[in-house]
């Protein structure tokens, strides 16, 4: 008999089972999920070409019940930079916990992902190159941040575009309910990182 856990996959007459490993995700110690999963979208464009811009989203929770944001996942879709030639050209983006001044990168405390487009320019040509810190995400973690302030925080800067770029998203995370000491330890935290 077939396991029902599984993919039929026919290629050339073979048969193959791929086994589909689905793992419901646990609730971080002192959280209790009050929702299910929550897809935010979110988007931000630069004020100007070249220009350091920052966009605030809402999640509208709730801090007298100590309601936080797990996130489980994030994708960002960048614009791509101008191809000019001789010059190379860039787009940087970031989300993160608490308000920045400038785009950050993974070793900044309150920042969740990051994304960027490159084109390295020749005098004639150029190659592009594109990263987002979410292509690659450690798949035995439970989740990837928790927010527990009411908003988050994108940003977006370009280098020797024409035009301003932008990015658009979404955030995929569920409501939980923190224990009073839990929310007191992660509200400090993540104020005190930005």
């Amino acid at each position: 008999s077939r396991p029902t856990s599984s993919v039929d996959v026919q290629d050339r007459g073979l048969i193959l089972f791929i086994y589909l490993l689905w793992v419901v995700p646990s609730m971080p110690k002192g959280l209790k999920d009050t929702s299910s999963l929550i897809a935010i979208g979110f988007n931000v464009t630069e004020s100007a070409a070249n220009t350091f811009t920052q966009a605030q989203v809402d999640l509208q929770l709730n801090p007298l019940d100590n309601e936080v944001f797990v996130v489980y996942a994030v994708d960002m879709d960048v614009s791509p930079p101008d191809a000019v030639a001789g010059l190379n050209t860039d787009v940087f983006t970031s989300l993160s916990t608490t308000s920045r001044t400038a785009v950050g990168n993974l070793g900044n405390s309150n920042v969740i992902t990051t994304a960027a487009n490159q084109i390295r320019g020749g005098i004639a040509d150029g190659v592009g190159f594109s990263f987002s810190s979410s292509d690659a995400p450690a798949t035995q973690l439970e989740y990837l941040s928790i927010i527990s302030t009411n908003d988050f925080f994108i940003q977006i800067i370009g280098a020797n575009n024409t035009s301003a770029k932008g990015m658009s998203g979404r955030l995929y995370g569920v409501r939980a309910k923190a224990d009073a000491s839990v929310y007191a330890a992660l509200v400090q935290s993540e104020v005190l990182t930005s």
